[in-house]
């Protein structure tokens, strides 16, 4: 097989790979299953596509089609050749505006599709908690539905045409065809003719019609999956329908790609909805009562109706940026629903509202029901839409199991069903998770299970089929939106009956007769309680770490806190920064889940003494960059930045630590040293010798030690420093970055507080450890961290804060110094009690310490790109704020990513080129598009220095603006 890979590689125009860490990382989605591949596919062409078809009928093996890999039921895991698509197919080939169509090949994320059409009022209606990073390929795949589907629809009621390879290797268009076509294409001698042959043999019979109605889900239920939608079929008027023709590309919708590999679709659009919305977050004491409202709610015109329960809105708390999207909430509601309603005129849409409120009152529902407008709205959603991922931020190995989170019933259904599935779930004493779609009679339920015992993988099996019967019992569907994957199959024949299982085995025979596409889901499915992400009461291992994970349970559990949501797949025109080295490359190894599951795989697996000692790991940490972004962007808060210092430095501690790695970790030693040569090391560090010396990009300028540090400067100035009443005593944290290169921002910095009558205090300190900590210097770096949590915990509380100008420095004291201190007390003491210099500036504007009229009335625009730490562990609004104080200064914060430098990474000569690219992916296009007398703030060195390499923009700290704004 080996050798027949590495052929078949050959004759493909993109690639496939066989190598341990990528079998490892594809070897799971979002779900609770994990297979490991035989390789992984990255086609270019429908030609690619075909040939791998053709290997896989020639071998006997299964082809698993891959876009995002976010699927909760299993349907992207398998043991054969996973097929990612989104790498390549990702182009739009064809938009008619008049028509409102358009049509992608699968690999098109679904708002990047909405941002290419908004322009003409369209939009692609179905919306995931998931859509932007989701695929449309895979949204055909599992027929998504999303929030919007009470008012537009599924994705199958979007589909117009699929374009596809069938398991002969022939391409074909499946689409709407009359009956004529239909039964002209009988007659073909190919798979399609075979197809149509069949349907039309047995569609045709009165009994296979009849068993179909009487066994299938209620009609009006339009979050349907089980199985395949043969139902649809029934709609044709030559087997009993109304409809003049048929369209088989309903029934591939929804068929998780075990019929065919899809390469083009083309989709509906619909108008974009009324502009002005009003959102009624109606708040209740308990989830029956919730459920109740629904069908009153339901009855007005909504456009959203989801669901939050206590867990989904608890679990919300920690994540950083979803804090402010909380603020809408009365008391400590059991659920909330989110009601929305949309009008032309806001007026209207206010009324509409009012009438909802009233209706829900009249009836006794809910205890309060705050109305929300504007953007506010949209960050409710983001909150929704953080819930799933969320859910991952369990401590510990008890999870929220996707296994009957999917289940749909008929509207008046709902209450009854709900009722009996708490009622059932109390005999499995469960507190289950309630989330979602209650509008469309859709709601996530999750048990909580430990799946590494095996009492809970019993019990996993056992509420799965309760929950079926009971589904069953009120003609429901099992799978209403995300697929029957691995999880679900089994029971498709329960849903739907053994009679109409047999039809839906013989419509896969005779699509796919040799069972290569995505064996082992709907038909012939895989055990669901079988190939589990962990092995089943296994020994837990033994992992030593220099940094404390307790608050995660060790450093496995941080790891396995990743649940795949794919949120690190966003699209740069998402926003955001996570994660900046896929944004560059599009390759899966380069994202936050891979980077998990790298590690989860190897210390679950690895027998080596030192469990670290492994080189895939080194190759998927190689493009972390440690910007963050994971820790706040990630639902889970898996903080890949600590996993690879922690990584790092036991790597290292085995196989040795690299010249250029204690070069730039060790660089606040060397520079003490070499200070007084500032003049001669300057020149000598950016000559070519030094440069192929270093290991440093040539192309790279190196920034400059200046002739006399900062402490140099405080200890000649500090008699001026002092102050007689000041407004109160702020401790100065002097960094290496700004003791050595940045000794004008740092004067900066104190100059700017004592005008403004604060006290800067001045204490002997060490370094911070940044460089330590990002090159695995562990060991130095936990020394010196202890040494300056002992320095300050003495002076450092609510009266006297410490502050500092580079943000991965200070901000050291509230992330890695709780895990490298010996005394957590007086480290968290010192963390609540840290601040950035923008944090404490604006926090001293909000107390009204500090007024406009003693800044410059000049007018000035100013543009801000903020260091990643300062995004993850700060708020970018600190330096708005900080600046905005100044009466005519017109400042806006730029909507990019990570500069790309970070640190040493970007000088180095092998890292160079994506250094750069990360740049490119916002930061660089925004700024060379500024007006020459712009301002642009930038508040770290990386950042600064990376702007100048790239767009030979300067730019400046905002200390030193604001310090240039005094009067």
């Amino acid at each position: 097989m080996v050798k027949s890979l590495k052929k078949l590689n050959k004759q493909l125009e993109g690639s496939l790979l066989t190598d341990k860490l990528h079998k490892n990382i594809y070897a799971t989605d979002a779900s609770v299953y994990r297979k490991i591949p035989i390789g992984v596919a990255y086609p270019k062409s429908k030609s690619d596509i075909k040939r791998l078809v053709t290997y896989a009928n020639q071998h006997q093996i299964s082809l698993i089609p891959r876009t995002a890999g976010t699927s909760l039921a299993g349907q992207c895991v398998g043991d054969g050749l996973v097929v990612d698509v989104s790498k390549h197919f990702t182009q739009i080939l064809d938009y008619d505006k008049e028509q409102k169509q358009i049509t992608v090949q699968p690999g098109v994320i679904r708002d990047d599709l909405n941002r290419y059409v908004q322009a003409d009022g369209l939009f692609f209606g179905p919306n995931t908690s998931t859509a932007n990073r989701c695929m449309i390929g895979g949204m055909v795949g599992n027929n998504s539905s999303g929030t919007t589907s009470i008012r537009y629809g599924v994705t199958r009621d979007k589909v117009v045409r699929l374009q596809t390879i069938l398991s002969d290797g022939d391409e074909v268009v499946f689409e709407a065809v009359s009956t004529d076509v239909f039964k002209q294409k009988t007659n073909l001698n190919s798979v399609e003719g075979n197809i149509y042959k069949m349907i039309f043999n047995t569609f045709s019979k009165t009994e296979v019609k009849q068993e179909i109605i009487k066994e299938f889900p209620n009609a009006d239920i339009h979050r349907r999956n089980t199985g395949y939608a043969i139902d649809e079929l029934l709609k044709f008027e030559l087997f009993g329908g109304t409809e003049k023709t048929i369209n088989l590309a309903k029934v591939l919708c929804g068929s998780e790609g075990t019929l065919a590999f899809t390469t083009e679709i083309t989709l509906q659009l619909d108008d974009v909805p009324p502009k002005q919305n009003v959102m009624v977050a109606s708040h209740f004491h308990s989830v029956q009562e919730c459920m109740e409202s629904v069908v009153v709610a339901m009855k007005h015109q909504l456009y959203n109706c989801e669901l939050m329960d206590k867990i989904i809105l608890d679990c919300t708390k920690s994540i950083r940026s979803q804090q402010e999207n909380r603020t809408f909430l009365e008391g400590d509601p059991a659920a909330v629903l989110m009601l929305e309603v949309a009008a032309d005129t806001i007026e209207d849409a206010q009324q509409q509202a009012d009438a909802l409120i009233t209706d829900l009152e009249s009836h006794g529902f809910g205890y309060a029901h705050p109305k929300v407008t504007g953007v506010k709205i949209n960050g409710i959603h983001d909150l929704r839409k953080a819930g799933l991922g969320a859910l991952g931020n369990l401590i510990g190995d008890k999870k929220a199991v996707a296994c009957i989170e999917d289940t749909a019933v008929s509207l008046s259904d709902l209450p009854n069903f709900i009722a009996d599935f708490s009622k059932m779930m109390k005999e499995f004493n469960q507190q289950a998770v309630y989330y979602a779609h209650a509008g469309a009679g859709e709601i996530h339920l999750r048990p909580i299970l430990n799946l590494k015992q095996t009492h809970d993988v019993n019990l996993f099996r056992t509420i799965t089929t309760r929950v079926a019967q009971l589904v069953k019992q009120y003609k429901g569907s099992l799978s209403g939106e995300h697929g029957d994957g691995i999880v679900r199959a089994e029971f498709i024949p329960m849903m739907i009956g053994e009679k109409n299982f047999a039809i839906l085995k013989q419509l896969k025979e005779t699509f796919d007769p040799n069972y290569i596409f995505n064996k082992g889901k709907i038909i012939n499915p895989f055990p669901m309680d079988k190939a589990l992400r962990y092995e089943v009461d296994r020994m837990e291992p033994e992992i030593n770490t220099l940094m404390d994970f307790t608050e995660n349970q060790g450093i496995l559990r941080l790891a396995e806190q990743c649940n795949g949501s794919g949120d690190c797949r966003k699209s740069v025109a998402a926003g955001g920064t996570m994660c900046p080295s896929y944004r560059a490359t599009k390759n899966e190894k380069d994202t936050t889940r891979a980077r998990a599951n790298a590690l989860r795989e190897v210390l679950t697996n690895n027998n080596a003494k030192n469990k670290f000692d492994d080189k895939t790991l080194k190759k998927v940490f190689d493009l972390c960059i440690s910007c963050k972004a994971c820790a706040s962007e990630c639902p889970s808060n898996v903080d890949v930045s600590i996993l690879k210092a922690e990584f790092l430095y036991q790597y290292q501690e085995v196989n040795g630590y690299s010249f250029r790695s204690k070069l730039f970790a060790k660089i606040n030693n060397i520079n003490e040293q070499l200070v007084v040569f500032s003049g001669l090391i300057n020149m000598f560090n950016n000559t070519l010798l030094a440069k192929k010396i270093l290991g440093i990009s040539t192309k790279r300028t190196l920034p400059s030690l200046k002739r006399f540090t900062l402490t140099q400067w405080i200890r000649n100035n500090q008699e001026k420093l002092q102050l007689e009443n000041p407004i109160k005593n702020v401790y100065f944290f002097n960094d290496e970055f700004t003791n050595f290169y940045d000794v004008q921002i740092g004067i900066d910095t104190i100059e700017l507080l004592h005008q403004l009558n604060y006290q800067v205090v001045f204490l002997e300190h060490e370094q911070s450890g940044r460089a330590l900590i990002s090159k695995g210097f562990l060991k130095e770096a936990k020394e010196v961290a202890n040494i300056n949590i002992e320095v300050f915990s003495q002076v450092i509380n609510p009266e006297n804060a410490l502050i500092g100008v580079e943000p991965s420095a200070i901000l050291s004291f509230r992330d890695e110094y709780l895990r490298l201190s010996n005394d957590k007390e007086k480290a968290q003491q010192i963390a609540v009690n840290t601040f950035t210099i923008e944090e404490f500036i604006s926090k001293e504007i909000a107390l009204g310490n500090i007024q406009s009229n003693v800044f410059t009335q000049e007018n000035k625009e100013l543009k801000i790109h903020v260091h990643c730490h300062q995004k993850s562990l700060s708020n970018s609004k600190h330096t708005f704020d900080m600046l905005n104080i100044v009466p005519n200064y017109k400042v806006t914060l730029l909507n990019t990513g990570c500069c790309g430098m970070a640190g040493s990474f970007g000088y180095e000569q092998e890292h160079y080129e994506v250094s750069m690219q990360m740049g490119e992916d916002t930061l660089f296009p925004k700024v060379r598009n500024l007006a020459n007398d712009t301002l642009i703030i930038a508040s770290g060195t990386s950042c600064r220095h990376q702007i100048k390499d790239g767009t030979q923009r300067e730019s400046l700290h905002a200390v030193t603006v604001l310090r240039q704004a005094l009067a």
